[in-house]
């Protein structure tokens, strides 16, 4: 496992007095490549808690230049970047308020041809994508390579998030065999609204790379954020799921799944 520098000591140091966190946790940490597919309001913010919680790696991943409507609520943009790839200016972001990141930035969605690369380079994804043709390339990459993912999405006032484990866990085409009608851009957001969730996205993340307390494994959280209220699901996997079902091509091979089992442990 890697060694912190006293720079990096000192810098987390007031998530390292946590009880049950300390310096092994900051190291796992520290060796850590996730990736992140959206990188607007969602999958920035959750990249920008990231960084400063001291992951080693970022693996950005959108295509797509800034909008002005993006404003409200992709904080790592700045007015002048508008009309430029959104990409770029949230890897030049988060290496200026955390040089210990190593940020790879990609000007490209999740596509049938890179997402196979993308999944292998990671530890971790986060599902932050803005439509489910690219959550659903995701989705099947995670399970087919046994990489776990952080599924976060949100609609106006609603959000949900759930951590999929392959093998152990419910995976996205179980939760969601029919898309649900948010499937669109273009819908009304509050920038603290994808914030919030994001937030919750990148403890997700954390948690699974540290062992540092539980993940929403074959737990769906929703929330209503009209009202405050927060609602936890169990979740169930579907044996005849296309993706992760036992007659699925992606379904793990028993040597697999145990490895599965040990590493979410």
């Amino acid at each position: 496992m890697v060694n912190l520098t006293p720079t990096e000591l000192e810098r987390y140091r007031r998530q390292i007095m946590l009880p049950g966190f300390g310096q092994e946790a900051q190291q796992r940490l520290k060796s850590a490549t996730v990736l992140v597919t959206g990188v607007g309001g969602l999958g920035g913010t959750a990249a920008l808690y990231l960084a400063v919680a001291g992951v080693g790696r970022l693996i950005l991943v959108r295509g797509g230049e800034l909008r002005l409507d993006d404003m409200n609520r992709q904080i790592l943009m700045s007015d002048d970047w508008v009309g430029k790839p959104r990409v770029f200016k949230a890897k030049e972001r988060l290496e200026d308020i955390s040089p210990d990141v190593e940020v790879e930035a990609i000007f490209d969605y999740v596509t049938p041809d890179n997402v196979d690369s993308l999944v292998q380079s990671a530890d971790v994804a986060l599902d932050c994508a803005h439509n489910f043709g690219e959550r659903d390339l995701l989705n099947a990459a995670c399970v087919r390579w046994r990489k776990p993912m952080v599924e976060a999405a949100m609609d106006g006032m609603d959000a949900y998030l759930t951590t999929i484990i392959p093998g152990v866990t419910p995976c996205l085409s179980c939760l969601f065999p029919e898309k649900p009608e948010w499937d669109r851009r273009g819908f009304g957001v509050l920038g603290a609204v994808s914030g919030t969730l994001a937030c919750l996205t990148a403890l997700e993340a954390m948690k699974l790379i540290t062992g540092f307390s539980q993940p929403l494994s074959s737990e769906l959280l929703t929330m209503n954020l009209h009202q405050l209220t927060f609602a936890k699901r169990r979740s169930y996997r579907d044996r005849n799921c296309p993706v992760c079902g036992t007659h699925s091509q992606h379904y793990p091979h028993p040597q697999q799944l145990s490895r599965v089992l040990v590493n979410s442990q």
